[in-house]
C-alpha cells in the first residue's frame, strides 16, 4: 500500500508505517521499528517467521530478545523495511497482494532464476528487484 505525501511516494503502510515524509521515515527506522512491523510483513507476504528470519538474516534467538523488548534494531529496522517497500511496489504494480506475493516468492529469469524475495536479502539485491519492478511496469522485459 502507498501513501502520496505531495510529489514523494511513501512506502510502508503495508506493516503499519504512516510517516508524513522521509524525515520522519528516516527518524523511525534509526529508532527501531515496533516488532509488529515484523509480524505484519510475515501475515503479508504469507511466509513463516523462520523464513523472513533467514530472508533477513535475523538469527531465530535475536528474534526472541526482539519479542522480550518489542522492538527491532536500526539495521533490522533498515532490512524490514527494505522487503516491506518492495511488497509495497510488487502489490502496487500488480494491483492484488496475492499477485505481488506469488511474484516476489517465484524464480525470476531476469533474476539468474532466483526468487526476488531472495535475491534481496542485500540492498544492491534490493534495488535490482525495484529496478525489475520498474522494467515491468514500463513493458521493458529485457
Amino acid at each position: 500500500m502507498v501513501i502520496q505525501t505531495g510529489e514523494a511516494v511513501m512506502y510502508g503502510v503495508s506493516i503499519g508505517i504512516k510517516p508524513q515524509n522521509t524525515t520522519q521515515l528516516i527518524a523511525r527506522i534509526k529508532k527501531g521499528l515496533p516488532l509488529k512491523t515484523f509480524g505484519q510483513l510475515c501475515k503479508n507476504l504469507a511466509v513463516p517467521e523462520k523464513e523472513l528470519c533467514r530472508i533477513l538474516k535475523i538469527p531465530l534467538s535475536t528474534l526472541a530478545r526482539r519479542k522480550k523488548s518489542g522492538q527491532l534494531s536500526f539495521e533490522e529496522s533498515e532490512r524490514v523495511f527494505r522487503i516491506a517497500r518492495l511488497y509495497d511496489k510488487a502489490v502496487e504494480l500488480f494491483k492484488q497482494p496475492e499477485f505481488g506475493r506469488k511474484w516476489l516468492k517465484e524464480p525470476a529469469w531476469a533474476l539468474g532464476d532466483v526468487a526476488p524475495l531472495d535475491y534481496a536479502d542485500t540492498e544492491l539485491g534490493a534495488k535490482e528487484v525495484e529496478d525489475l519492478l520498474g522494467r515491468i511496469e514500463h513493458g521493458v522485459f529485457t
